[in-house]
């Protein structure tokens, strides 16, 4: 038996930690209880050294010390204060108005703020429940499927998890080894991309079951021309305008500028233009812009700025993106001060949110590394190595199995945990097979994603749950009876865009271009070429070392090769 618990200790230990997670303990104390527990087990057996224990606390300092999870509580933070400040009523409210005439443009709107959202704030449950309360009610007011409108709320707020400034990202970041920047360029495509496909599932409903997205009853539109017409017409000359001032701003920038800082600062160009067009006609009272081209422009303007403010600094290297994010929250509380929405309550719940959040995050990274610790010590990691490199497929057949398995552990766990516990065992293993870990941690990120979205324990729909009707009631503005949700209606309006997560996984190992790993490749190494030159340096070592057994001194020409070999990485820059 005892000979069996020595060999066999890793996989006993990983079971076991999945088994005291199914009895629903807390993840940061299952996981520092199962490694302490298994640490102290391999010393009685002798497996380990008593003195693996001496390493927790230098552990723990480091953890302290980690500057990249400072972005945490300040992400954190500036989406709490954003949610406060009305800034996601007058998106929604704005947007609906511009959509509204068009089958499914509430749903288009929930989409494009859902995405806006999650540029700003960075927070799931912020955006899914900003927009379910906003949002809900006028989709079920005016007709709205259930199953769609609960969807499409609960999808466009899990954008928060990809689209740059994440907070899973920052975690991905950390667990990889890797710079948070490069993860948030190389999300940022992917991020817009799965918003297109959102849009995409909306019209194709648009086509096939347009009783299920009506438009907005003429009564409903509220922005409206002194002469009755929308003002879309001014609108679309602006937006044409700035457009192409944006697409020529980008033909300016040299060609070595990375896409994903053309972009930000091209589409910053293009919204100033707006801006400034917008200022030039409230000053003057030209009244050269629409009503609804004025009120698009300054709704518009405050996040993009704060997008900017944040990302903008990040991509083009001005700041880290732990100043991104002070910068963020800073710019959140100027916006709320500005709109006059804050006052010292609200502050202190946020305050308080972000801490309960930022120690929540910090006790499971604590317990992650006291396993982590155990773990490796009875070589868990060579355990998990040997399991995944031998799958048949190389590289594809590893990410097959490991986007699978991050599939179904996100039926049972959040993106935190899977984070903590399943991304130190993979990503060691990625990186010996030659996988980009900038891209495998973007990869990941959208997996994980779907983590959110899964029946029946994804959070978003939880949030949903929370603020979506549990009851009949009548709506205040028609006085007629609108029926409740129920948690089956939310679920199947789920599935779909859990499959659309799914469709974006396979795009980004089918197309890996589309995620931007900031061009630093490593060097391809040509196999045939270092055979030959160690043959070289093996032929000339032992010739030096006949030499030198003539003259009466041995030499181990293995030895000498190995050593020769470390100086020549040793002068390499």
């Amino acid at each position: 038996m005892t000979e069996f618990l020595i060999a066999n200790m890793a996989p006993i230990m990983f079971v076991s930690l999945i088994i005291f997670l199914m009895f629903g303990y807390a993840v940061a104390f299952s996981l520092a209880a199962c490694g302490l527990f298994f640490g102290f087990v391999a010393i009685e057996l002798g497996v380990i050294q008593a003195t693996f224990l001496q390493s927790l606390p230098l552990r723990m300092f480091g953890i302290m010390q980690n500057d990249t999870l400072l972005a945490i509580p300040f992400f954190t933070f500036m989406g709490l204060i954003l949610e406060r400040s009305g800034m996601a009523e007058d998106l929604l409210d704005t947007i609906g108005q511009l959509f509204g005439p068009i089958r499914g443009g509430l749903a288009y709107a929930v989409i494009f703020v859902g995405a806006m959202l999650a540029a700003t704030t960075g927070v799931v449950a912020a955006s899914v429940i900003s927009m379910g309360l906003i949002s809900l009610p006028i989709m079920l007011r005016y007709g709205y499927d259930r199953r769609i409108a609960g969807g499409v709320i609960a999808a466009s707020g899990t954008l928060a998890q990809i689209i740059p400034p994440s907070l899973v990202l920052i975690v991905l970041a950390d667990q990889l080894g890797k710079s948070v920047g490069d993860l948030y360029k190389g999300a940022f495509i992917p991020g817009f991309v799965l918003t297109g496909l959102y849009v995409g599932y909306i019209l194709l409903i648009s086509f096939i079951r347009p009783q299920w997205v009506p438009a907005l009853p003429l009564e409903a539109r509220t922005i409206k021309e002194a002469d009755g017409t929308s003002g879309l017409r001014s609108l679309s000359i602006l937006s044409i305008i700035s457009l192409a001032i944006a697409i020529a701003f980008a033909k300016w920038l040299p060609d070595t500028t990375p896409t994903d800082e053309t972009i930000v600062v091209s589409m910053c160009v293009g919204v100033g233009v707006a801006f400034f067009a917008a200022i030039i006609n409230k000053v003057t009272k030209m009244g050269l812009l629409s009503n609804m081209a004025e009120r698009v422009t300054f709704v518009l303007i405050p996040p993009l700025a704060l997008i900017f403010l944040v990302l903008g600094t990040i991509f083009l290297g001005i700041a880290t993106p732990t100043e991104g994010g002070a910068m963020g929250a800073v710019g959140a509380l100027v916006m709320a001060l500005a709109r006059n929405r804050i006052d010292m309550k609200l502050m202190r719940q946020a305050m308080d949110s972000t801490m309960k959040l930022s120690c929540f995050v910090l006790f499971i990274l604590i317990g992650a590394t006291v396993f982590s610790l155990a773990f490796q010590a009875v070589d868990g990691h060579i355990w998990v190595e040997h399991l995944l490199s031998g799958l048949p497929g190389g590289q594809l057949g590893f990410l097959i199995v490991v986007n699978i398995l991050v599939f179904i552990l996100a039926f049972f766990l959040d993106f935190f945990e899977l984070a903590f516990i399943i991304v130190p065992l993979i990503g060691p293993v990625a990186d010996k097979l030659g996988i980009d870990l900038v891209w495998f941690g973007v990869l990941l990120a959208v997996n994980m994603q779907t983590s959110f979205m899964h029946p029946p324990f994804g959070f978003a729909l939880f949030y949903l749950r929370s603020v979506a009707p549990s009851e009949d009631y009548i709506d205040r503005v028609t006085k007629k009876p609108i029926k409740k949700i129920t948690i089956e209606q939310i679920y199947w309006g789920a599935v779909p865009f859990v499959i659309i997560q799914l469709i974006m996984v396979a795009m980004i190992i089918a197309f890996p271009g589309l995620v931007s790993t900031g061009g630093s490749k490593e060097p391809v190494v040509d196999a045939e070429a270092v055979m030959m030159q160690m043959r070289q340096e093996s032929d000339a070592l032992a010739t030096e070392s006949e030499k030198t057994e003539n003259q009466g001194e041995e030499v181990d020409p293995v030895k000498a090769l190995m050593e020769s070999m470390k100086d020549d990485q040793g002068k390499k820059p």
